[in-house]
Parts: C-alpha cells; sequence; structure tokens
C-alpha cells in the first residue's frame, strides 16, 4: 500500500464518529464497575453523621449479626497510611483529611467506618446497624458564619503564585468618569458525574491492581503507593472508560488507599461502590466564591481601572483555591489593574476541580459587571467589548499567541439575531412572558503538559497506540486514532488506540483542557519518528530534513512542515528494505517552556501544565462569545432559556463533531450553574441537605429547547505541534453571566447571586 504523506489542515480535522461509539451503545465499554473480580468482598462506607467533633465510640454488635459480615474497620484497627500533600500544593491528594486516622471528625460525611461483607447487600446492611456516639462541637459552615479564618490566598497555594497588577488602581479608579462597584456570589456545586465512585482492589502477591474511575492513571498510581509505603512499579491502575469526571477524579481520593490496605490483610478483591449522597462529602466539589468588582471607564467606554477581589471557601486543613483573577485581570486593555484573592477556612470538606474551575465564578462576576457598565454608559454590551478588545494582556503585556473573542462576538451575534434587541429592559415581550438578551464572553487558558506514547505500525497498516491518556466522555480516543491516522497516512478503521492504563507510557491528567493538545502532540511525535525511519529506509539521501531530524532526536515534535515529505511514502517498499513486519517507536513529548524536571515528574504522576496566562514570552487562551435569549414569565415568575448560541475559537479542531459535542454540553452546564445547580448547606450544622439527584437540580431536555454552537477558524502556530487549543471547558464559562445579563434585560431587575431561582425575581 502507498500512504500519502500527511497534508496539513487549516484548521478542523474530519468530522469523523467517535472511535468507541458502538461500544458504548452495546454496552461492550468497560467501566471500573464493570470489572469482574474473583471472589470479591464487598465494602459499605459509613459516614459522619456530624461536622465537627469526635467519635466516641461504636456500638457494633447489631452489624456483626448481619449474615455474611466479615469484617468493620474503624480508626480504632484501620490499615496504617503515609501522609500524603494536596494536588495542589505538589502532592497527589484532593484533600489532606485522612479517614480512619484518628476519632476527629473535620467535616459532615466524612468515613468514619468500612464495613466488609460476602454481598453488597449485607455490607449494606451492616453498615447501617452500626450505631455511633459523638462529642459533637458547634461547626463553622461557610461566608460570615461565626468561626471562619481568612487570610490572603498568595503564598498559601502553589497553583495561585499572584495576586496580579499593574499601575495605579486607585488613583485612575479615583479620577475615572463613570465607576462601577458591584459584589457577586456564586455557590457550592457538585459534580455528579454519571458513574459512581468505585473503588476495586485486587492484589496479586505483592502487586496491586485498582479499578477506578480515574482521570490521572498515573497520579493514583504514585499516590496509592506512596501511602501504602510501597514502589510505585508495584501498582497498576486501570479504567479504559470513564462515566464521566468533571475534575472530581483528578486527585487521589482518601478511600482509595484505604480499600487496598484492606484488601491486602484480608487477601481477597474488595470492591467498594459508594452510594450518590456519600459523593457529596467524600470526593471534592466546586467551592462557594463571593467577588468584589470594580470598574472604572472613560465616557466612550474605555476601560482605565478593573479592580477583582475574590474570596472561596476551603477546609479547615486545606488552601485549596483556584485565583480565577489570573484571567479576568487579563482579558481586557485596561492600564491600571488590581486584584487580591483571599481563602477562608471553614469546617467542610476539600474542595477541589470542577469544570472550568477558576473562569465560572471568576468570569461570572467580571462578565456581569461588564454588562452592568454597559447600562451605565448607555452602550451595547457587545461593543462595550470591541472597544476594550486587545492583542497584549495588560499585566506584563505579552501578546496572545491568538485572539478571535471580537470574531466570536460577530459570528454569535449574527446567528442569534442581536441587533433585533430592543436596548431598554422590559421593552420585548410576548403574551405573558418577558423576553431578554444577553451576552458574554468566555475564554480558557490554553494549556499543556508532557506526555508520551507508543505507535507499532505493521505492514498492512494496521496500527496500535498506546497511551495512558483517559476517556472521560470527550472523545480522546477518537482524536488520538485520527492523530495517527493522519499521521500516517493510513486508514483511519485500522489504527487501534489503548488508554486508561498506568502499564501504558505516562500521560497527562485529563483536566485544564490540556488532553488533546498534550496527548496528540506525542502521538505526532512519534508517529513522526515511524515515518523517518521508514523514508531511511527506501530514501536514505531524501529522509526528512536535517532540522527535523535533529527536533525528534530532542524528543520534541517536529513541526508540521518539517515532519512532511515531499513525495509520498511507500509504506510495504520501505518494510521490505528494513526486512521487518513491523516498526514500534516510543517517544516522550514535552511543551516549550516545561521545566527541566518535566519527564520525571510525569513518570511520578506530577503534574507540570504550562501555557495559559503564564507563558515566558506570550499569552495563550482559547476564546469564545455565548449569546442567551431568556424569558420571564411576568405573573409566576418563571424563568426558561428557549436560545443558547456560542462561537467558538480555539485553535485547530481536532475533530468538528466531538467538539461539537463538548461545546453543547458546556452551554447547557452553564445554563444549569445560572439557574438549577446549587448544593444548599445547613448553616448549623455545616451538612449538605440536598445530597442527591432530586433535589440537586440538573438540566433535562426540557429545560433546553435550542442549542447552536459555531466553530469559528482559527489558525495559531505558536501554542504546540497539533495546533489545538483545549475546549472541554470553555463554553460554560460565562453563560452564567450571560443569563443573568439577560435577565436584567427582561425584567430590569439585576441579580448578582446564584442560582437564580423564580422567588428571587421581582417583575
Amino acid at each position: 500500500m502507498t500512504a500519502a504523506a500527511p497534508e496539513p489542515k487549516a484548521n478542523m480535522g474530519r468530522s469523523v464518529p467517535r472511535y468507541d461509539a458502538v461500544s458504548k451503545v452495546t454496552g461492550r465499554a468497560t467501566y471500573a464497575s464493570d470489572m469482574p473480580l474473583p471472589n470479591p468482598a464487598y465494602a459499605f462506607l459509613v459516614t459522619s453523621a456530624i461536622a465537627k467533633g469526635r467519635v466516641d465510640g461504636f456500638d457494633l454488635d447489631d452489624a456483626r449479626r448481619v449474615r455474611g459480615m466479615i469484617e468493620i474497620v474503624t480508626h480504632e484497627n484501620a490499615p496504617k497510611l503515609k501522609e500524603s500533600k494536596l494536588f495542589s500544593n505538589g502532592g497527589y491528594a484532593g484533600t489532606t483529611i485522612q479517614p480512619l486516622k484518628s476519632a476527629e471528625i473535620a467535616h459532615d460525611g466524612q468515613i468514619i467506618a468500612v464495613v466488609i461483607a460476602e454481598s453488597y447487600e449485607a455490607a449494606r446492611e451492616a453498615a447501617n446497624r452500626v450505631k455511633v456516639s459523638y462529642t459533637a462541637t458547634t461547626p463553622t459552615a461557610t461566608f460570615d458564619s461565626p468561626g471562619t479564618t481568612t487570610a490572603a490566598a498568595k503564598g498559601q497555594n502553589a497553583l495561585f503564585k499572584e495576586d496580579p497588577k499593574v499601575g495605579d488602581f486607585a488613583k485612575a479608579f479615583d479620577a475615572a468618569e463613570v465607576k462601577l462597584t458591584a459584589s457577586y456570589d456564586t455557590p457550592t456545586q457538585h459534580h455528579n458525574p454519571m458513574e459512581l465512585f468505585t473503588t476495586s482492589c485486587v492484589w496479586m502477591g505483592d502487586d496491586l491492581v485498582i479499578y477506578e474511575p480515574s482521570q490521572y492513571v498515573y497520579g493514583l498510581k504514585n499516590g496509592v503507593a506512596e501511602q501504602l509505603g510501597i514502589d510505585a512499579d508495584k501498582v497498576r491502575v486501570v479504567n479504559p472508560y470513564v462515566g464521566g469526571g468533571f475534575g472530581s477524579r483528578g486527585s487521589m481520593t482518601p478511600r482509595t488507599a484505604i480499600i487496598a490496605g484492606i484488601a491486602r490483610r484480608l487477601n481477597r478483591p474488595v470492591k467498594l461502590v459508594p452510594t450518590r449522597d456519600q459523593g457529596f462529602t467524600i470526593t471534592t466539589h466546586r467551592a462557594e466564591t463571593r467577588h468584589e468588582i470594580k470598574l472604572g471607564a472613560s465616557r466612550d467606554g474605555k476601560l482605565v481601572a478593573l479592580r477583582h477581589e475574590g474570596a472561596e471557601v476551603s477546609s479547615r486543613p486545606d488552601a485549596y483555591c483556584v485565583g480565577g483573577t489570573k484571567t479576568t485581570t487579563r482579558l481586557y486593555a485596561c492600564p491600571n489593574v488590581d486584584s487580591l484573592v483571599s481563602i477562608v477556612r471553614a469546617d467542610r470538606n476539600t474542595p477541589g476541580f470542577m469544570r472550568s474551575p477558576p473562569e465560572v465564578p471568576y468570569l461570572f462576576a467580571l462578565e456581569s459587571a461588564m454588562d452592568e457598565l454597559a447600562v451605565k454608559l448607555n452602550m451595547d454590551p457587545v461593543e462595550l467589548r470591541r472597544i476594550n478588545d486587545t492583542t497584549n494582556e495588560p499585566i506584563g503585556g505579552k501578546p496572545y499567541t491568538s485572539r478571535s473573542l471580537m470574531a466570536c462576538f460577530d459570528e454569535a451575534a449574527k446567528a442569534f439575531g442581536w441587533a433585533q434587541r430592543s436596548p431598554e429592559p422590559k421593552s420585548m415581550s410576548e403574551g405573558d412572558w418577558l423576553i431578554g438578551y444577553g451576552c458574554a464572553a468566555t475564554c480558557y487558558p490554553t494549556q499543556m503538559a508532557p506526555s508520551a506514547a507508543r505507535v507499532r505500525l505493521q505492514r498492512d497498516g494496521r496500527t496500535r497506540v498506546e497511551i495512558a491518556g483517559h476517556e472521560i466522555g470527550t472523545g480522546a480516543y477518537t482524536v488520538i486514532a485520527q492523530t495517527a491516522a493522519e499521521r500516517l497516512g493510513v486508514p483511519l478503521e485500522k489504527v487501534s488506540v489503548f488508554m486508561g492504563d498506568s502499564d501504558l507510557p505516562p500521560a497527562p491528567v485529563a483536566g485544564g483542557s490540556n488532553s488533546t493538545a498534550s496527548t496528540c502532540s506525542a502521538v505526532m511525535m512519534v508517529c513522526d519518528q515511524i515515518r523517518q525511519r521508514l523514508f531511511k529506509a527506501v530514501m536514505p539521501g531524501d529522509s526528512l530534513t536535517d532540522k527535523a531530524r535533529e527536533t525528534i532526536g530532542m524528543g520534541q515534535a517536529p513541526t508540521t512542515q518539517a515532519a512532511k515529505s515531499d513525495r509520498p511514502l511507500d509504506i510495504e517498499k520501505a518494510f521490505d528494505a528494513l526486512g521487518v513486519g513491523l516498526v514500534e517507536e516510543y517517544g516522550e513529548w514535552k511543551p516549550d517552556g516545561a521545566p527541566l524536571d518535566s519527564f520525571k515528574a510525569m513518570h511520578s504522576g506530577h503534574v507540570r501544565l504550562v501555557g495559559g496566562p503564564e507563558m515566558k514570552d506570550k499569552i495563550a487562551y482559547a476564546f469564545g462569545a455565548e449569546f442567551v435569549e431568556v424569558r420571564v414569565n411576568r405573573f409566576t415568575h418563571e424563568i426558561r432559556a428557549p436560545r443558547l448560541v456560542g462561537a467558538f475559537a480555539a485553535g485547530r479542531i481536532m475533530n468538528p463533531r466531538t467538539a461539537r459535542s463538548q461545546l453543547m454540553g458546556g452551554l447547557i452546564w452553564g445554563m444549569s450553574s445560572a439557574l438549577l445547580e446549587a448544593t444548599e448547606i445547613d448553616e448549623r450544622t455545616a451538612r449538605y441537605v440536598n445530597h442527591n439527584l432530586a433535589d440537586y437540580l440538573v438540566p433535562v431536555n426540557a429545560d433546553v429547547a435550542g442549542v447552536e454552537v459555531i466553530l469559528l477558524s482559527e489558525q495559531d502556530d505558536h501554542i504546540n505541534p497539533a495546533g489545538a487549543k483545549g475546549l472541554g471547558e470553555l463554553a460554560n464559562v460565562g453563560t452564567n453571566a450571560a443569563i443573568c445579563n439577560a435577565i436584567h434585560h427582561a425584567t430590569g431587575q439585576r441579580i448578582r447571586k446564584l442560582p437564580v431561582r423564580l422567588e428571587n425575581i421581582e417583575v
């Protein structure tokens, strides 16, 4: 067969069906809970009924009488585990609150016992019979609760290193012709992925196999090894498919090593499937936040001063924060900027990453404030953003690698029919329904991390790609298969991809929208190494350029042009010349600017993300614009969002079909974060009230009548060999602000606290 050299496409890959579509719809896709275990024991968790205090004792007699009960593990007889640092401070753990370590209770729903039985039903029955006596003390729940402590985030969290500022904000704000000061609040929210937080552990001699849905198998492997005090090579994590993650599975859980330790003690596999309500407290969540925005502008709409002060709730021991001011202070042109992020400590479980962790709450505040400023200026909100568009971020003056924000606004506005908007609030209606139009910008940093891959090409074109990436529902199998097929010039149907196994070459965490850019760049590099070998066999004097060979030897992916040959490659002739039936290559890729220890960190399960606002000479973001139509019933105050329109520019779109699905889901989730989602907290007891899918509201089909996604063409040659910007977390940013801006347009009422429910509406 003859394979043509891969021609670069401007910025759109083929819109092919999902690689795993048939497996998923036929039930062949295997999730962690599906893994068959030999003679397993079943675990069921007992969790704390108080948020602060201590366990005085257990009455286990009734529980032990359940037929099939094997063991009850409490802090008195639990496996001893080593400490692990917080993920966001360079460790592996999603929380440093280690359950079963002592009798102390740090938060509601903390694991206080694990019941092991011969069946799930017996374990559940025995767990329900466990009686616990407590000494409870008054907990601190959230903002304004007595007993909170507040401190600046800078210096407490490795992921938040600065409070961005430039110029003299105070002086510029004082002199501004138009001023706006406003405060905004966002609630606690939970991920609620379809797949429960399952953990199964199997020991085979000294080797441990963990079946657990994870967004970072190398991090989980190394983290559990650290806690158990064993060599990481003795641990394997397997999860070829993950039933949703959204950040909740990015770091090591506090339950995994406990289950592994119990399995080792019993010398048999142990399977844990926590309940839905337990998932609210044994994992992480999006923290509630508060914001104060101050904007100063000239009469023509140009920003002259911007200050964003944010505060986030975290647990007592963990200084977790997302610090979205690193984005909001750089989004628009403004010569005088100030910011401050604070962490408020309360008696709660530690928050964690949730889809677009910094941008969803922080851009809600900024994009709402921009709309309020537009009203003050009597200016179209789109035009206000156009006036303050910029090619260089204001804090360090670094140029954007590409920035298509206003192109997105123009395309989305045209598709939405923004020109038909009557600017006066309460001026548009139909029957009993007040109609409002709103818009907001969205953006997400372009991030990448070191990644490795192994590719095997056979004479007949069959290709095997191995990489410890993660299919969390985003289409990772599909874009990796496409990358290999295009780079090697083989049919897509001949490419097999293997992921979700820590025995495969390491890949980064599936978070921060870095997976496609990172894994595809690594696969491209390794495919180019194969092409180099084949070209050298058939055309010794005319293989890849010296620059490409040099680049490959350095472990960096060559550019598309450097990897390209002017002639097609005859694969069969190349294999004849080599005298082999297959060619296999392994390679490790890292992005420009990655630290020197990147490859070592990659193998040890530590994250080395680079990009976004922290690039050395440039700044890289994907951008978009979102428009919504809101209808508010003037009598019942019901709120409906019948239309969502988004236009997005994210470099090369590897597969428009999977990209559109991601963006559509993001728009719907953004609407949900505005109108539906909130974890309600009983402030007297610091306990979650609606820890189920009946009371924790998420959208259904009837909530979203129309969603339109527009993909813009964008070429960015400065970010990575694939030319791809992450977009999985792009579309749910800004939607909450667009909804509230539309509600103001419909009703004249400005709502600054989420979620917006009908009882908040005053018409």
